[in-house]
């Protein structure tokens, strides 16, 4: 067991609930949030005594700090809460972009904001924020998406330098074929696999072991790392 502290947000389902199993397994402390208090609560119980849920909707960026007040001191940050949009030039609908944007680039820093004082200052912390390969991999529809995700490599870099000598670094994951969302997407799995120079995509283990390494690594910071098999190679 260690006395760390790991805040998760966006850890009830998916990629960053499995990173909240894995954190817990390793012996840390994790806070997990879920826009739904009950649902949060019931994953952390699910995961074990070392997990406590909390509720936190960062596409409400004006009640971030008062639901973040009861976090002690924070030695991890991850920001794995995402929303999926389909968006076109053509067809933009602005209250779906308004909230993507709200969520990623504003609630993203509104979290880090409302935990400055208790992320503990040393290079042992880190925070990571997950973008997405659509960033510089666009696909019909991925007008905010791509927008968004280049967004946060750029976010990445200032939070690395404003937060010194804390660490921040950013995680891009491509098509995660064992993930929710894709997983009984044959047809489209099929095509995507057959781009990668192995012939396989990334899982969901690829993701949260990276995540740990940029969480733990104490030389990585600024830095964007995308983990999709090479899938952009062939």
């Amino acid at each position: 067991m260690t006395d760390r502290t790991v805040v998760v947000v966006g850890g009830t389902s998916g990629i960053g609930r499995k990173l909240a199993v894995s954190l817990v397994a390793r012996g840390d402390r994790v806070i997990l949030s879920g826009r739904d208090a009950g649902r949060a609560a019931a994953v952390a119980a699910e995961i074990g005594d070392r997990a406590t849920g909390i509720a936190l909707d960062i596409s409400e960026p004006e009640g971030i700090a008062g639901q973040l007040a009861e976090v002690g001191d924070v030695h991890g940050l991850v920001l794995a809460a995402v929303e999926r949009d389909a968006n076109t030039a053509r067809n933009y609908d602005i209250a779906r972009a308004r909230r993507l944007v709200t969520l990623k680039l504003i609630g993203y820093t509104e979290t880090v904001h409302a935990l400055v004082g208790r992320l503990v200052e040393t290079r042992d912390t880190g925070i990571v924020l997950f973008g997405g390969r659509a960033k510089d991999a666009p696909y019909p529809g991925s007008t905010t998406v791509s927008t968004i995700n280049a967004g946060v490599d750029g976010l990445t870099r200032t939070l690395a330098l404003e937060l010194a000598p804390m660490r921040v670094n950013a995680i891009h994951p491509g098509i995660i074929g064992d993930s929710p969302f894709w997983a009984e997407k044959d047809a489209a799995l099929s095509a995507y696999s057959s781009r990668t120079p192995g012939g396989e995509l990334a899982t969901m283990r690829d993701i949260v072991d990276a995540t740990t390494f940029l969480l733990d690594n104490r030389g990585v910071s600024g830095t964007s790392l995308d983990v999709d098999r090479g899938w952009r190679l062939t």
